[in-house]
């Protein structure tokens, strides 16, 4: 059993303010082959995620604590939805569906989502990435 307290979303997030992704995975799963990637991933402000899918599996993101923006685009680029994750305004989490174009922006130090897909884990490729603006 492991416990997922204070003590663990601040050792994750002092790793991800010094990593050059900013941004730092604490898998729950014991390789990469699981049939279930569930993760704790630390995000800080300005980590470069490009707007990509994953053509396999829907991704569900529940926001432990800061906020984010969670981004969905059409193939043709256009902005289709955009949803700020905040606990203070009631709103914890998304489901983001197989194949559909997304993206995040990370908009305080500090934040932590538990993150869910099926496995196995597989890798961008470059016909999953639509876009990056950074």
């Amino acid at each position: 059993m492991e416990i997922i307290d204070q003590e663990l979303l601040n050792s994750i997030s002092e790793k991800a303010e010094v990593s050059p992704r900013l941004r730092m995975n604490h898998n729950f799963h014991s390789n990469f082959d699981s049939k279930a990637q569930c993760l704790l991933n630390a995000l800080e402000p300005g980590t470069v995620l490009p707007v990509h899918r994953h053509q396999h599996t829907a991704e569900t993101y529940i926001l432990l604590r800061g906020s984010i923006k969670v981004f969905v685009y059409s193939e043709n680029h256009e902005l289709l939805n955009c949803t700020e994750l905040n606990p203070k305004n009631g709103v914890y989490g998304v489901n983001i569906s197989a194949g559909e174009w997304h993206t995040i922006e990370v908009l305080e130090t500090g934040t932590i989502i538990f993150e869910v897909k099926e496995g196995p884990y597989k890798p961008l490729t470059v016909e999953d990435v639509l876009f990056s603006d950074k």
